[in-house]
């Protein structure tokens, strides 16, 4: 059947198109220089209009595009088209069912999601949008049409809101689920740990992607989270003992939560490990060899002395070598060196062991060549960081032969070995869940042998469990855009906050809180105490009240109540602590570093040293050019790091925290937390 243009109308049309023909299932437009064929399966609608002197057929195809078809005779453009319209219409019928079967296929699909007792993970909604595309590519007509068949609409539109809206309806799943589950299990929450855990504290347990971020606050109950995250695996029979990793950044955290489990799970099959105690394992299971750890790395004494007697050596025995250290620690640290031969000045010496020592650990914790790190350098910064690598090589040189002549391997090279052999398959990874302690300090070493570790094992989910406010370690390597951009670097899942801290009240809360986040880097979350404090909770005293705050303190201090004094640095330790256990025999005081305090608790907090200036808090930055080119970029926010240190300090105290100023040269932190409303007292 055909049907074309009159003579009359085609020469005033001017279309392009003067005929259509019917053929098995379609229709051919075509004119003389173009010519379309159009399937029932790309054909959206038919249309028959009738103009003032002839017809007009319109047939509409996807992405708006319409063929039309003009001048037509209208008593032969009518029978034509309700010729067409029967046509079309039935084989349309006929494949809404073979779209209806391919539709139902999806809802099944979608029905056994629904009804899982389980977290709906991100990667399963992937894979089921993927699925629906792929459904909506096989039906035999175009997927706008669907809504037309009553055998097709409402799974149509199912299948739609989850491809269109299927983030929300995970979360909506997720939560109703979450919310069901954790009232089912009452009485797992409330008896896993000590005490009952929280509702954040159970969201957070509960959540089964595969990267969960847990953010959690001083105070807030980590450790329960990690122990009871395991627990619920077992509990759910999603992981057996030995398919769960728990890594920890120290000997002690690990030991600790190995008791902590043993106690509270009642099994030894989950072992909590150092990194580098799980790079030994795989080097033993991947090379079949124990490594021997250096003792150069359990020795203080003996690393520093084989680096400073190199480094003399070295300055000895090449001039050029001795002004190029010269030149170094006068001119980029600013040093007084002496005139001479400055190398063999004892003083000297050792303050430059402790800088040797972070130097050449930051070199082979990079692992790579010498020319390979000089080439990562920036620019402006690499001619100089060549000669300072120059300089260090002999160190590197002496370090590497004395790992050789023990047989033995340092820490990072553990890691690295460990590395090498997961990427070269030589060890396949048992472990379907790893959780991870304080992770904040991760550095990128580290962080490439989780992905490693990943990468062995497709379901591997990550549960990392770290406190962004917390992050105190650049200067050991820890980066912490590997937190606060924690999806970009372990893939997409769900960050979640406990948002209660069991240790301080609100008021070290409030001033804490706001304090650290005036750093707009800073992850944003709630962290509420649950204990009110008073406005003396935080106090400004100038630093020579010390000795009449510890005579206050002795007045009302338990003897089970622990008093933290804390410092920026070592030597700054008060004086009067020399005498304080028969002064104020009846205190419990204790002095450590700020960064000694991490993870300690007090009833009560002293902050010493907040002062301006050389050795003051905060501390001015003095990296040579070896921690800027090796060390994560640092954050673009004046003082970011010491800030969340003095975050630390604060946090530490369950009731009261007093910060001794230096009024004659003020920390700059001091004129902050005034604005913040701390007061300022002249006595305790």
């Amino acid at each position: 059947m055909e049907l074309k243009s009159t003579s009359f109308g085609k020469h005033l049309a001017q279309h392009p198109y003067n005929r259509v023909r019917l053929l098995n299932a379609g229709v051919e437009v075509s004119g003389d220089k173009h010519h379309y064929l159009i399937p029932f399966n790309q054909l959206i609608d038919i249309r028959c209009k009738r103009g003032i002197v002839w017809g007009e057929l319109e047939f509409e195809l996807p992405e708006e595009k319409v063929v039309r078809l003009h001048g037509t005779e209208w008593q032969e453009t009518q029978q034509f088209y309700h010729h067409l319209l029967k046509l079309w219409q039935g084989w349309s019928q006929e494949m809404s069912e073979v779209s209806a079967g391919v539709l139902q296929q999806q809802i099944a699909s979608i029905t056994r999601i629904e009804q899982q007792d389980q977290w709906f993970k991100r990667s399963r909604l992937a894979e089921l949008q993927k699925a629906i595309e792929e459904a909506f590519a096989a039906i035999p007509v175009p997927v706008v049409r669907l809504n037309e068949f009553d055998n097709c609409r409402d799974d149509y539109q199912t299948c739609l809101r989850w491809l269109k809206q299927g983030a929300q309806s995970v979360r909506q799943r997720n939560q109703a689920w979450t919310e069901r589950v954790i009232n089912d299990q009452q009485d797992f929450f409330a008896n896993v740990e000590n005490s009952p855990l929280n509702d954040s504290q159970c969201r957070a347990v509960v959540n089964g992607e595969e990267s969960v971020l847990v953010l959690a606050g001083a105070g807030s109950g980590k450790t329960s989270v990690l122990v009871a995250r395991a627990g619920w695996l077992l509990r759910r029979q999603e992981a057996l003992p030995e398919q769960i990793l728990l890594l920890a950044f120290g000997r002690q955290a690990a030991d600790e939560m190995n008791t902590r489990i043993k106690e509270r799970l009642h099994t030894e099959g989950i072992k909590a490990k150092t990194f580098h105690a799980l790079a030994l394992h795989i080097i033993q299971e991947g090379s079949k060899k124990t490594p021997k750890i250096s003792k150069l790395e359990t020795d203080s004494k003996a690393r520093r002395t084989l680096l400073v007697k190199t480094w003399q050596q070295q300055c000895a025995e090449k001039k050029v070598q001795a002004s190029g250290w010269r030149q170094w620690l006068s001119e980029e640290l600013e040093w007084e060196v002496p005139e001479g031969d400055y190398w063999k000045n004892s003083a000297l010496a050792e303050r430059l062991g402790s800088r040797l020592e972070r130097w050449l650990g930051l070199m082979r914790t990079h692992g790579g060549s010498q020319a390979e790190m000089i080439e990562q350098a920036p620019e402006d910064l690499r001619d100089i960081f060549q000669k300072r690598v120059r300089l260090m090589a002999p160190l590197l040189k002496a370090w590497k032969a004395k790992l050789k002549e023990e047989d033995a391997v340092d820490f990072s090279g553990l890691i690295h070995q460990a590395v090498n052999i997961l990427q070269k398959g030589r060890f396949i990874s048992p472990w379907k869940h790893i959780l991870v302690d304080e992770f904040q300090d991760i550095s990128p070493q580290r962080a490439l042998l989780l992905s490693t570790l990943r990468q062995q094992n497709s379901q591997t989910s990550l549960f990392a469990v770290g406190d962004d406010w917390q992050a105190i370690y650049r200067f050991s390597g820890a980066e912490l855009a590997l937190t606060t951009a924690f999806s970009k670097n372990f893939g997409e899942g769900a960050q979640c906050a406990l948002d209660t801290t069991y240790r301080f009240n609100d008021r070290i809360g409030e001033i804490a809180n706001t304090f650290v986040q005036q750093n707009p880097a800073q992850l944003k979350k709630p962290l509420n105490s649950l204990t009110k404090g008073s406005k003396k909770s935080v106090v400004i005293l100038p630093e020579d009240q010390l000795a009449a705050l510890l005579d206050k303190l002795s007045g009302f201090a338990a003897e089970d109540e622990r008093i933290l004094i804390l410092a920026r640095y070592h030597h700054l330790r008060p004086e009067l602590l020399q005498t304080a256990s028969t002064r104020w025999p009846k205190l419990t005081l204790e002095f450590m570093t700020i960064h000694a305090s991490k993870g300690q608790q007090a009833e009560y907090v002293i902050i010493v040293g907040l002062h301006d200036g050389n050795d003051g808090f905060p501390a001015a930055a003095r990296e040579s050019v070896m921690e800027q080119v090796l060390l994560p970029v640092p954050e673009d926010f004046a003082d970011a790091e010491e800030r969340r240190l003095l975050y630390v300090a604060i946090t530490r105290a369950r009731h009261q925290v007093w910060l001794m100023q230096d009024k004659q040269r003020p920390s700059v932190f001091i004129e902050q937390l005034e604005a913040l409303g701390v007061a300022t007292q002249r006595k305790p």
